[in-house]
């Protein structure tokens, strides 16, 4: 069941629970969206006026993000993305390239699905399809037969290079869309091609622990953040000698200043320069890349009581999301790293966050919503507006 919980009308900033500093954010809850009813909120992901939620009953729903109308539903049977019939788990990351939704859930694998704009009978009338499943049975089939492409996974159990074999816990695209990264609690990174869903290559052990975030910068650097308490900085080859042995990522940097399992990343500045990790520990560190090449911490953002379970950044602002039940707002700037507001409302940790530039009446302030996704269930929009 779906319900709105604030009016639809535009909100009134003069009340007192809001800041009212003229050089301070204002921020309201404008509505609140229950539909997962019976399991939390996983994942969130926007597409200009299309807003997707993931839960971890499988589910994926399609909003109109200006409305905040459901649009569809979508899935294997035409009803709901539930991964193949009915399973799939929680919905840990959601990505969009053109007209496809990738998916990845706690079932070890990654599912692709067609975006139908226009629903024509040919279709059978259904906005979504599903496509593939990565790994693909080609792809599984080809490398069962070889020994060299069987990897130990645990003692005496082996899995074919290409599969996941724990929940993939993220997703992300290349610049120019050819290549999707996932990661996973299994430990391992992985690339694939978009156009045909082929496993290129795998990084086994790639951390210590549970890989839990990854993120792509503008050059092409992958950052995999992980329970070890270390980030990897990954880069794409033009060694002639890699290229020979079919290496085409390799490991260039670690960056081990948390004292905590790392859950979230988020990129920002210009080309991507500004790193942000939030820790199990309630920290948020803020990296920079030097002259020199090497990535140095220039900041730390405290202000959260429990876990940073997720991060992301819209335009010029570092959301975070916690356990502690608050998202939390951020001056994305490499000199200044001040806490601009802090949204309460969620009854239980918040697990996603996503967000975009709205467009503002007033030209003195810019106008940002904000969506989170929490364990109670619900997706808060919030509109925030930040003097100029």
């Amino acid at each position: 069941m779906i319900r709105f919980q604030e009016s639809e009308e535009e909100p009134d900033f003069s009340q007192e629970d809001h800041l009212t500093s003229s050089s301070q954010p204002l921020h309201q809850c404008i509505a609140t969206l229950v539909c997962h009813t019976a399991s939390y909120i996983s994942s969130l992901t926007l597409a200009g006026k299309r807003l997707y939620t993931g839960s971890n009953d499988g589910v994926v729903r399609l909003w109109n993000a200006n409305t905040l109308e459901t649009l569809a539903e979508a899935s294997s049977n035409g009803d709901v993305i539930t991964g193949e019939r009915g399973g799939g788990g929680a919905v840990k990351s959601l990505v969009i390239l053109a007209d496809k939704l990738f998916t990845a859930h706690q079932d070890h694998k990654i599912r692709v699905w067609k975006i139908n704009d226009v629903v024509e009978e040919d279709v059978g009338g259904k906005k979504y399809m599903h496509v593939a499943t990565m790994p693909t049975i080609s792809d599984r089939f080809a490398k069962c037969l070889m020994p060299k492409d069987q990897v130990e996974i645990r003692r005496h159990k082996k899995a074919s290079w290409v599969h996941h074999v724990d929940a993939v816990s993220g997703l992300a695209l290349s610049r120019d869309g050819t290549l999707l990264y996932s990661v996973s609690w299994d430990r391992t990174l992985k690339i694939w091609r978009t156009t045909d869903f082929k496993c290129l290559e795998s990084f086994t052990n790639a951390h210590d622990d549970a890989i839990n975030a990854v993120a792509l910068s503008e050059n092409g650097d992958i950052y995999t953040g992980s329970s070890d308490q270390r980030i990897k900085v990954w880069r794409k080859n033009i060694n002639e000698e890699n290229e020979k042995k079919k290496k085409k990522h390799s490991l260039v940097a670690i960056l081990s200043e948390h004292n905590s399992g790392i859950n979230a990343l988020a990129l920002s500045g210009t080309n991507g320069s500004l790193l942000h990790s939030g820790g199990s520990d309630g920290s948020i560190l803020v990296w920079e890349r030097e002259e020199g090449g090497d990535i140095v911490v220039v900041g730390m953002l405290r202000g959260h009581t429990e876990s940073v379970l997720c991060l992301a950044v819209v335009s010029d602002i570092l959301c975070s999301g916690s356990a502690d039940k608050t998202v939390r707002l951020w001056k994305c700037s490499a000199t200044d790293y001040s806490c601009l507001a802090m949204l309460e409302g969620h009854i239980g940790p918040v697990k996603c966050l996503t967000g975009a530039i709205r467009r503002s009446g007033k030209p003195s302030e810019a106008s940002y919503h904000i969506y989170s996704g929490g364990l109670d269930s619900q997706v808060k929009v919030w509109q925030i507006l930040v003097p100029t």
